[in-house]
């Protein structure tokens, strides 16, 4: 997935969707939906539905969720790209978007501020029905003022917004309670969902002036407390270290279907500390009450300490989350950048990532190599091309590397000093077809003796664990690699100017992918600051085949089309892919319940979770 919820359908061509209206409606009136499905199967939750199956419909509410977050904020404004947002800031907490996502179906939404949608059978546009409830904090109601205004400023402040909602040309109110996107092209069947996603910020407050009587402006960062629709209120903040959210009494959408059993904490709290290590010991402590894992050494030998043993702190592993996502994450080069242009350049540097020696001494055996873009999914593609995705690769033969025919991709292994030798020397071969030479100890241009140098860009010391192994690796074969490890913001301002050599970073993936492929993998995007073209891929093959999975109808037209993707991005050897592990490690101080049954996508934390405390 690009931006927070991506959706797509194929029933019929059209978004499978479940009706709001059951009773007769007037010829001139669009038939409104409750919500928008993906899937290629009806929509789970029709009219009248109380709520989600996974939440406990009598939760209590109070109690205290603790988590921690590493790095600092300097924005409240959930819609700029430029600053560091506060975490929590941009999720449905505060600011609400038009639709929300059910956690037990594979991109499915259903209305939120929105009651709901409607859209053509040509999908030229769509018009989104805003409840009459619907209420800001200070008690106005939401108007299509209110989205219009939101959608337009994240179009003209944020990038991946601009890119994402590209096809959508106007948004104009069209009813007392209407907002209608128009569209600059037919029968994208992902448009209606995506457009459910953007938070929506009131007009009137952000175009009004604070208690000092200074103008707001929303195109600039600001840490004066905003002002939301969502459950919870932005109660208090220590700039930069700490912010505290705390439930609305008020709030208009707790009985909305999507919304009963959940919201059910008092507070919600974010503790901002400088590296991760830090961060557990407060988690050790109490002081952080909810944990998510990202290491595997700590998972493997730092959970012995006395509240574990003896039963206060909880642990598990959830593979709920990754079920519909796929994944790769990896080290990036720039390829604006003329040292990583060739690709036997490219190759050279997945020859000496020796990811088995990483897995059996760093992380102890707990990770899986990726081979896929889609990785962990059924898109991802296997062996030889066939069927329908080869007939897609057929039409482009003369634009696409002939291995994509010939030649499944295969990650280099390692593991054994063999191994090790071979792949290396075999680096070294390819290095040499590049216009490289070892002199010495010494990798370099052999027409100006220039080194072969690079810096590997990081945000935070997480991963100098995997970065620094490779980049000894990387000194055998006599290429100079540094680790340079950055705060948050001038990682974010650096990767957004794509002021870099190599990162280490990555992509999700849904199993219905959209038009964030053109974000990721899109000649337009490879130029453009702030997109997640990290590499800087400018290809017209791909730029095709992204088309062809944007405008797929069908389930096995989207799957043949997104796996010839994956082959003709692998074939180029873009990234040096790393490692994932296909569950999500928790652990929590045991003052929390939960369902006894978790959505088959994702744990429902913390929206489905309660206090026992309030519970007694």
């Amino acid at each position: 997935m690009g931006l927070p919820r991506i959706a797509r359908g194929f029933a019929t061509g059209l978004l499978v969707i479940a009706p709001l209206l059951t009773g007769s409606v007037k010829a001139e009136e669009p038939s409104f939906r409750i919500g928008v499905s993906s899937s290629g199967e009806p929509a789970k939750y029709q009219p009248g539905f109380s709520h989600f199956d996974y939440v406990n419909p009598d939760a209590p509410k109070g109690g205290e969720v603790k988590l921690a977050a590493v790095g600092t904020y300097d924005t409240f404004n959930p819609l700029l790209a430029k600053g560091d947002a506060a975490a929590g800031i941009a999720s449905d907490m505060v600011f609400e978007t038009l639709l929300k996502p059910a956690e037990d179906e594979v991109t499915t939404s259903y209305g939120l501020l929105a009651e709901g949608v409607a859209f053509p059978e040509d999908i030229s546009s769509a018009t989104f029905r805003l409840r009459p409830e619907a209420k800001w904090e200070d008690g106005k109601p939401v108007t299509p003022e209110d989205v219009i205004f939101s959608f337009e400023k994240a179009k003209e402040l944020n990038p991946q917004y601009t890119v994402y909602y590209a096809h959508v040309v106007k948004a104009e109110k069209t009813g007392e309670r209407d907002v209608t996107f128009t569209f600059d092209e037919k029968n994208n069947v992902e448009l209606p969902s995506i457009l459910g996603q953007f938070p929506v910020v009131p007009k009137h407050w952000w175009e009004g002036r604070d208690a000092k009587g200074n103008q707001r402006d929303i195109a600039k960062t600001t840490l004066e407390p905003v002002m939301g629709s969502g459950p919870y209120k932005l109660a208090g903040f220590q700039a930069g270290s700490t912010v505290r959210y705390e439930l609305r009494e008020d709030y208009w959408g707790k009985s909305v279907p999507a919304n009963v059993g959940q919201n059910n904490f008092k507070t919600i709290s974010y503790i901002y500390f400088g590296d991760m290590d830090v961060a557990f010991e407060a988690f050790r402590s109490g002081a952080v009450n909810f944990w998510t894992e990202n290491t595997a050494r700590r998972w493997a030998t730092s959970y012995d300490f006395p509240a574990v043993k003896d039963g206060r702190v909880k642990r598990e592993q959830i593979e709920n989350p990754y079920r519909n996502a796929g994944v790769l994450v990896g080290f990036l080069p720039n390829m604006r950048r003329p040292l990583f242009k060739d690709q036997n350049v490219r190759r050279a540097m997945n020859l000496a990532f020796d990811f088995e020696e990483l897995n059996r001494t760093t992380f102890f055996n707990q990770y899986q190599r990726i081979d896929s873009y889609f990785y962990g999914t059924e898109l991802a593609a296997k062996g030889l091309p066939e069927g329908r995705e080869l007939e897609i690769l057929n039409e482009i033969k003369d634009k696409v590397p002939p291995s994509v025919f010939t030649t499944p991709y295969k990650n280099p292994v390692g593991g054994k000093p063999e191994l090790s030798r071979n792949n290396l020397r075999e680096a070294i071969g390819l290095l040499k077809q590049a216009g490289f030479e070892l002199k010495g100890n010494r990798m370099v241009n052999a027409k100006t003796g220039e080194p072969f140098a690079f810096e590997i860009l990081l945000d935070g010391n997480t991963l100098e664990k995997v970065a620094v192994p490779y980049a000894q690796n990387l000194k055998k074969i006599g290429i100079q690699a540094s680790v340079r490890v950055v705060d948050d913001a001038q990682y974010t301002n650096r990767v957004r100017s794509f002021d870099y050599d190599v990162i280490y970073s990555g992509w999700g993936q849904s199993l219905h992918p959209g038009n964030e492929q053109a974000e990721y993998w899109g000649s337009k995007a490879a130029d453009r600051q702030g997109s997640k073209n990290y590499m800087g891929i400018s290809d017209p093959a791909i730029d095709i085949l992204v088309k062809k999975v944007i405008f797929a109808r069908q389930p096995d037209e989207l799957k043949a089309a997104t796996k010839a993707l994956d082959r003709v991005l692998l074939a180029h050897d873009y990234a040096v892919p790393t490692y994932t592990l296909r569950a999500a490690r928790i652990a929590y101080w045991d003052e929390f319940g939960h369902p006894a049954e978790l959505p088959k996508y994702g744990i429902g934390f913390p929206d489905a979770w309660w206090s026992k405390a309030a519970a007694k």
